[in-house]
C-alpha cells in the first residue's frame, strides 16, 4: 500500500508550502543575476534580450501543455498593463538604478517598502484589511531588512553614497511598479491563464523596454560566457519560474501576504552574495535575518479582518 504521506491531497498540501521558498530563492537571484550580467549589455538591452528568451521559450509551451490564451482583447489589454508594472517598471527600475551606481542591496533595501505600500492599497482597492499584528509584522520585516543590508555595510560606510539623484529615481519607479502591479494583477487579471497570461504580460512589458532600448540606448551586447549564463539563469529561473510562481501565489492568496515575501529577498540575497563573492555577514544582518522573518510569519499566519 502506498503511504498516507504520499497521497494526492499531501503531495498538494506539501506544494503549497514550498511555493513561497522556492519563489523566495529564485527571487533573490535576480539581483546576483543582474550583478553578472549589466557589465555587458545596458539595462532596456538586457532586459528586452532576456524577455524574447522567455517568449522563445513560452510560446512553445502554451501549445505542448495545453494551456489556454486569454480570451477577448480586454483581458490581454489588463495583463499587458500588469506586465509592463511588474517586468517592466520594476526591472527597468531595478537595473538602473544599479547601473547608475547604487548597491544591489540598498537597492533591495528601498524595494523592500513593498509590502507596506501594497498593504495600503489592498484595503481600498481590493478590500482586504490588515490586522494590527500584521501591521506589526510588515514593521517588523521591514526593520530586520535594514539590519541586514546596514550590517553587510564596510566600517565607516554611508548608505547613500556613490550615486546620485537619478538612481533614487529609478529605484521609486521600481517600488511603484511591483506595488501596483502586484495589487492590479490581484483585481484586474484573476483567473487567467498561467502560460498563456505570462506571454502576454512579457509582450506588454516587451513593447515599453523596446522603445527605452532604442530611444536611450546603443543597444550594444558584449556576448561572453558570463553574459550568456546570466541571460539564461534569469530568463529561465526568474522569468518563467519565479513569475510564474509568484502569479500563482497572488491568485492564490491575499496581495499583502504575498508581497510580505519580499522582505525574505534581501536576507537570502545577502547570504547567497556572502558564498558567491565573499562578502561581509556579520551578527547583525544574521539578527535582522531572524526579525524579518518573524515579521513575515505575523503578516502570514494573522487572520484578517474584513470591511
Amino acid at each position: 500500500m502506498t503511504p498516507a504521506f504520499f497521497h494526492n491531497n499531501n503531495r498538494h498540501n506539501i506544494w503549497l508550502y514550498a511555493m513561497p521558498v522556492l519563489f523566495v530563492l529564485l527571487w533573490s537571484t535576480g539581483f546576483i543575476g543582474a550583478r553578472f550580467g549589466l557589465p555587458y549589455a545596458e539595462p532596456f538591452t538586457f532586459l528586452l534580450v532576456r524577455f524574447l528568451l522567455t517568449l522563445v521559450v513560452l510560446i512553445p509551451l502554451v501549445f505542448v501543455l495545453g494551456n489556454k490564451w486569454p480570451r477577448g482583447a480586454a483581458s490581454w489589454g489588463k495583463l499587458a498593463v500588469s506586465g509592463l508594472l511588474v517586468h517592466g517598471a520594476y526591472l527597468g527600475g531595478v537595473f538602473y538604478a544599479i547601473e547608475l551606481g547604487m548597491p544591489a542591496g540598498l537597492a533591495s533595501l528601498l524595494v523592500g517598502l513593498q509590502p507596506l505600500l501594497t498593504t495600503a492599497l489592498a484595503g481600498p482597492m481590493l478590500g482586504e484589511r490588515a490586522t494590527p499584528l500584521q501591521w506589526l509584522g510588515l514593521v517588523l520585516g521591514l526593520v530586520g531588512v535594514g539590519m541586514v543590508l546596514t550590517g553587510t555595510l564596510d566600517p565607516g560606510e554611508q548608505l547613500f553614497t556613490g550615486f546620485g539623484t537619478a538612481a533614487l529615481a529609478w529605484i521609486g519607479v521600481a517600488l511603484l511598479g511591483i506595488t501596483l502591479g502586484t495589487v492590479y494583477q490581484k483585481r484586474y487579471c484573476p483567473g487567467q491563464p498561467l502560460l498563456g497570461g505570462a506571454v502576454a504580460q512579457y509582450l506588454g512589458a516587451g513593447v515599453v523596454l523596446s522603445l527605452g532600448a532604442l530611444l536611450f540606448e546603443t543597444g550594444e551586447i558584449q556576448w561572453s560566457v558570463s553574459f550568456v549564463m546570466a541571460l539564461v539563469w534569469l530568463a529561465m529561473g526568474l522569468s518563467i519560474g519565479a513569475i510564474l510562481l509568484l502569479m500563482t501565489l497572488i491568485e492564490r492568496g491575499e496581495a499583502s501576504r504575498v508581497a510580505s515575501l519580499f522582505y525574505l529577498v534581501p536576507p537570502a540575497t545577502a547570504l547567497e552574495a556572502w558564498w558567491l563573492f565573499d562578502e561581509r555577514l556579520p551578527l547583525l544582518s544574521v539578527i535582522g535575518m531572524a526579525v524579518t522573518i518573524a515579521g513575515v510569519v505575523l503578516v502570514v499566519r494573522m487572520g484578517r479582518s474584513r470591511p
